[in-house]
């Protein structure tokens, strides 16, 4: 059965490692069959969570901008990836402001029950997947129903491009053919 897939990518430069890791995972799902879209939060408007907790009566986030619009596409979605740049041992802060944003939908109803993460870095050790797999798996852990996937790493690649023939690509491939 076919599933809908929300792919967020996280990185702001052109001709991202992780936006290729995310295509490549993109081209998997798709010819397993599934339905996709694709959103880059280059370019989006997407303010701070202000703490208010307001959204957690009314399922909607105060701050008009376009963090609303995207978390209600994680809401629907069946499975959702996320793809982003390492930086510090982190995700990048762009990502993170995002997760942070889709706490309306925490006590609601949602969809997706796999996430998947993918995420490239500088470093070659899979050790600097650590941080950036907790800070997901504590947002994954606060949606009773949903459970961290998979996770690729794509280690050891710095420069715009560098990922090319990169075997994490092909794990990317495969992970998406599976969803």
């Amino acid at each position: 059965m076919s599933k809908n897939v929300l792919i967020i990518t996280a990185s702001l430069r052109p001709n991202s490692n992780s936006d290729a890791l995310a295509t490549s995972f993109a081209q998997g799902a798709k010819e397993a069959g599934n339905n996709l879209e694709t959103v880059s939060l280059k370019g989006k408007s997407i303010g701070f969570c202000v703490g208010c907790l307001a959204c957690q009566k009314t399922q909607k986030c105060v701050i008009r901008d376009d963090a609303a619009t995207l978390a209600e596409k994680v809401k629907n979605a069946d499975a959702v990836v996320f793809a982003t740049p390492v930086y510090y041992y982190g995700p990048s802060g762009l990502l993170k402001a995002f997760l942070d944003r889709c706490n309306p939908i925490y006590p609601s109803d949602y969809a997706f029950r796999d996430v998947y993460f993918l995420a490239t870095a500088a470093d070659t050790d899979e050790s600097a997947m650590d941080g950036p797999v907790k800070a997901m798996e504590g947002w994954v852990d606060c949606f009773g129903k949903a459970r961290l996937a998979g996770t690729v790493f794509g280690g050891g690649v710095d420069a715009p491009g560098q990922i090319a023939g990169h075997e994490a690509l092909q794990r990317a491939y495969e992970m998406g053919r599976q969803v």
